[in-house]
């Protein structure tokens, strides 16, 4: 695993990721995933990527998630927060669950996602006045 940012699991999942980077995307993190379907998932300031094996559209595919389309992250709590290293991100799309390799990367993964989707939904009311 990397230290500083980005941090990564795996470095060949690190740069399949950074291929589909847009110019001035930042990359924070990249981990590895538990479970069926989902090999890994990036996490931009932009977006959430992730490389679906099949399962979704049939072939094995790079998948973004603008941060605009997220409605809600949810994680497991079964009376000790973060126990579980599951997230699930709601969309109008559908439901993406995501199993990561421990619940501290759960955790941030969590926090990181929801800033993200408070920022664009509440932003700062002093911002823009004059």
């Amino acid at each position: 695993m990397s230290t500083g940012w980005p941090v990564y699991d795996n470095e060949s999942q690190y740069r399949r990721i950074v291929a589909y980077l847009m110019p001035g995307e930042t990359l924070y993190a990249v981990y590895d995933c538990k479970g069926v379907g989902t090999g890994f998932v990036g996490i931009t300031d932009r977006r959430v990527i992730f490389y679906d094996q099949g399962m979704l559209v049939k072939k094995r595919s790079m998948i973004s998630i603008p941060y605009q389309n997220i409605l809600a992250v949810a994680v497991a709590d079964e009376g000790v927060i973060f126990q579980s290293g599951e997230i699930v991100l709601l969309t109008a799309f559908g439901r993406f669950a995501f199993e990561f390799r421990g619940p501290d990367k759960a955790d941030w993964v969590y926090r990181f996602i929801l800033g993200q989707i408070m920022v664009s939904k509440y932003p700062n009311p002093s911002t823009g006045l004059g």
